[in-house]
């Protein structure tokens, strides 16, 4: 096990012991067919200006270069193709899922009224979650981005109950069991989400922290938004139904 290593290393101060002068016909052609063609063309390596971690300045970068060789490749053009691909496929599914679970709610709830009061606390808790994140700075990545379409299937899950105990007559939802149902399995799901937000990985931490925010809002839409909602919709209909009366 030490033999191997120790042979390297002699070898290594052998070549250190005795330098020799470096040339392009002194290396090895392996790493010379990697910066140069056969025909003589040397390939040129060209690196950011600023914080290369900068999503501005690689994109400044990456456009700045491929207007000068549009056959440019390296690593800030990959982090660029793949940073659309994420986003893009972002929004397929965030699309997708949105149109879905707006079909499965009208199979279930038959009502398109009902669909839009289920539907509206879940477009609320999407706008607070973005809000939020930019009041402490916490930037959407591409790590955390593809926690959002999770956000409609959360809060479907919590706001079609009120409607479905609304529509066969229940009231006084907030203080019924049903409310303390969904605040204790929010809970249960609070877990799951902390648990990835305490992990040491950045990009895994940064998804925790983004759920946690949206369970969050989730939950406020779905015991005071949803239920305002719900009791306007019942005063509208009262008020339509003494005009007709009158």
């Amino acid at each position: 096990m030490l033999i191997p290593g120790f042979l390297t290393t002699l070898n290594n101060i052998g070549d250190l012991l005795h330098p020799r002068r470096v040339s392009i016909h002194t290396l090895p052609r392996e790493l010379v067919r990697q910066w140069e063609t056969p025909d003589g063309r040397a390939r040129v390596s060209v690196l950011p200006k600023g914080n290369s971690n900068s999503d501005a300045v690689l994109h400044r970068f990456v456009t700045a270069g491929i207007k000068i060789a549009p056959d440019a490749t390296g690593t800030a053009i990959y982090i660029q193709t793949y940073a659309r691909a994420v986003v893009d496929a972002f929004i397929e599914a965030g699309a997708l899922s949105f149109v879905i679970i707006c079909c499965l709610l009208l199979i279930t709830l038959h009502r398109v009224r009902d669909v839009a009061i289920t539907m509206a606390p879940i477009v609320l808790t999407g706008l607070l979650t973005m809000g939020t994140c930019v009041l402490i700075g916490q930037p959407l990545n591409y790590a955390n981005i593809i926690a959002l379409p999770l956000l409609f299937g959360i809060g479907v899950g919590f706001h079609i109950y009120f409607v479905l105990s609304w529509r066969s007559g229940g009231s006084h939802l907030l203080t019924s069991s049903l409310a303390r149902g969904v605040f204790f399995s929010a809970l249960a799901t609070a877990t799951g989400f902390g648990s990835l937000w305490a992990l040491k990985d950045p990009g895994t931490a940064s998804m925790g922290k983004l759920l946690m925010i949206s369970l969050v809002w989730t939950l406020v839409s779905a015991l005071i938004f949803q239920p305002a909602l719900m009791a306007l919709r019942v005063c509208t209909r009262a008020a339509s139904a003494a005009q007709t009366t009158s």
